[in-house]
């Protein structure tokens, strides 16, 4: 039984998925009941749980073969830094108590920095939390997620303008899908020799890397309309980023940005094994572009209709 924490999401989901496809028992677990319905009709058992609650966690993890975990960013809570601490702990003590035989834990590129790095840095509390279990683990090191560039669509489309935390906007960074993440994991867990050498690390990006100009012109090609890219000034990140999550979590990006602007987020110097996903940025983001194209369209004929009537 492969047991995957965070299963609703799109890396777990699409772990789960690749699971489910090669044939293997499958116990998902998620937070909202009401997210378990594309996973129950991929054949998985549904675990409820809370990766703060360790007493279900550890119920959820009965019996597995392998376990899957991740650190839920904590976007809207007012301590962004203790809430991401305690779903650790919490996680940490339920595989103590489970002992499944392996755990692959789902981390970030920059991980191996202790300090300096916002975001990233639970992550590599995450990962020491992981070299005190008994069971066998290997970390498996994501790039920056290409769908993040979703939530600036909007803005992309009725603007024309791309900010950008990437600073300059003309350097080339790492990124993939995380469905391409979870495609991954599920090969890892799936190989028999990914845990013969415990804590090991694993890095994962996409087939390409690119600029935020890059991802600019991506979008305008979907969008079938002009988008440029800008550097948006340091002193804004902040109060922009504000807007859509708690203070909190805003300052947590804003010094991971200034990590990855200092060159200190990529793959670990040393560490040369990378998997590579097979989304371009064009098809991990066209979704997006396609989804917001049909809700103008469905607006315009609604406010059409309305003006006819």
């Amino acid at each position: 039984m492969f047991v995957i924490l965070g299963a609703s999401g799109k890396t777990g989901g699409a772990t789960a998925a690749a699971l489910r496809k090669a044939g293997r028992p499958v116990r998902a677990v998620v937070r909202d009941p009401a997210r378990a319905g594309a996973l129950q009709a991929l054949g998985c058992e549904i675990a409820i749980a809370d990766v703060r609650d360790k007493t279900a966690l550890v119920k959820a993890m009965a019996g597995a073969t392998a376990v899957q975990v991740f650190c839920p960013t904590s976007e809207h809570a007012v301590d962004a830094v203790g809430d991401m601490r305690r779903a650790i702990a919490s996680v940490g003590d339920a595989l103590d108590l489970a002992r499944p035989a392996a755990v692959l834990a789902i981390s970030d590129y920059g991980a191996e920095h202790s300090t300096g790095t916002g975001v990233t840095g639970l992550f590599h509390e995450l990962e020491q939390r992981m070299r005190r279990i008994a069971s066998a683990h290997v970390v498996l090191r994501s790039a920056e997620h290409m769908e993040n560039w979703s939530r600036l669509i909007p803005v992309a489309a009725q603007t024309g303008m791309l900010p950008s935390l990437h600073h300059p906007v003309t350097k080339y960074f790492p990124t993939v899908s995380s469905a391409d993440v979870g495609v991954i994991a599920a090969q890892l867990l799936l190989s028999s020799a990914t845990f013969e050498r415990s804590g090991g690390v694993i890095h994962a990006e996409g087939p390409s890397r690119y600029t935020v100009t890059d991802v600019a012109q991506v979008l305008g090609d979907l969008l079938d309309s002009a988008i440029n890219a800008f550097e948006l000034l340091r002193e804004q990140w902040q109060p922009t980023l504000a807007r859509g999550v708690g203070e909190s979590y805003a300052r947590l990006v804003t010094e991971m940005y200034d990590a990855h602007n200092a060159g200190h987020i990529g793959a670990q110097e040393g560490v040369d094994d990378i998997r590579y996903g097979q989304t371009s940025l064009h098809d991990a983001l066209k979704p997006y572009v396609t989804a917001l194209l049909a809700t103008q369209a469905s607006q315009t004929g609604a406010l059409a209709g309305g003006v006819l009537r």
